[in-house]
């Protein structure tokens, strides 16, 4: 592994096909507008990067994930919708065009900002002790991205409760709602997470950007709609793997018995 840059409140690491991102902001991992424009500059980085397959996002220390936006900015000033990036607040959840999945390894509390950091990941670790919540509502203000995503991952009740009456959400109960994909030990978090991402690396990387357009692109409408969106030649991704020699690699090494070698095109 070697380290892109100096040591910052974002650090990342590439490591083959995989870039690791921490956030490192003591000691609750608080995100102001400048730490979250230099997180859309490295997952931006990461989305135009074709040796990049996916990127980990986890943060310093054992306690917070992230205490979601940085309340002191907002004391001295720095406003509710400020310019976060082009990814939104916490880098990748608005970020045009990503069509890589991003992995969440949670090692504590996610809190406000930090929790919908989570929803927005494709896939998410987290450790035993780790609890989400959202306090937005209680402050005056509004979790927005939490409010689009949750009701169409909770039961509506549930997802009312977190939102507006300050529900928590301990590991446990976030895995039986499908919210982590596993729970984990502290000192297995990152080895949990880097085997999960190794597993997407297997996989032809045009199929990986293809689900993840098809999933943005059509989940929001009636089945026989999406079908219809999907047969209509207006997924980029989609058609891209249709026409691919990885479309045709894939079941030829598995005749062959072979592993396959995946070329992005």
């Amino acid at each position: 592994m070697t380290n892109s840059g100096p040591v910052s409140a974002v650090n990342a690491i590439v490591d083959g096909p995989v870039l690791e991102v921490t956030l490192n902001r003591p000691k609750a991992n608080a995100i102001d507008a400048a730490t979250s424009r230099e997180l859309s500059a490295v997952f931006a980085r990461f989305r135009d990067d074709p040796a990049l397959r996916v990127a980990i996002f986890t943060a310093a220390g054992d306690r917070f994930f992230s205490a979601g936006w940085d309340l002191n900015a907002a004391a001295a000033g720095e406003e509710f919708e400020a310019d976060y990036g082009e990814g939104g607040f916490g880098g990748f959840g608005e970020l045009p065009g990503l069509r890589k999945p991003v992995i969440c390894a949670v090692n504590g509390m996610a809190v406000g900002g930090g929790f919908e950091i989570v929803l927005a990941a494709d896939l998410v670790v987290a450790v035993e002790g780790s609890r989400f919540w959202l306090p937005e509502a209680s402050l005056g203000i509004v979790a927005d991205s939490a409010s689009v995503r949750l009701p169409r991952m909770l039961p509506p009740v549930v997802a009312n409760e977190v939102l507006y009456a300050g529900r928590r959400i301990d590991a446990a109960e976030a895995l039986r709602w499908g919210l982590v994909n596993a729970v984990v030990g502290s000192d297995q978090l990152l080895a949990e997470a880097r085997a999960l991402a190794e597993r997407v690396v297997q996989a032809a990387p045009l199929s990986v950007a293809a689900v993840i357009e098809i999933g943005a692109r059509t989940g929001h409408l009636p089945l026989p709609d999406a079908f219809e969106f999907l047969r209509s030649g207006n997924l980029d991704s989609y058609e891209a793997m249709l026409a691919s020699e990885d479309s045709e690699e894939g079941p030829r090494a598995f005749a062959e018995g072979r592993s396959p070698r995946w070329q992005g095109c």
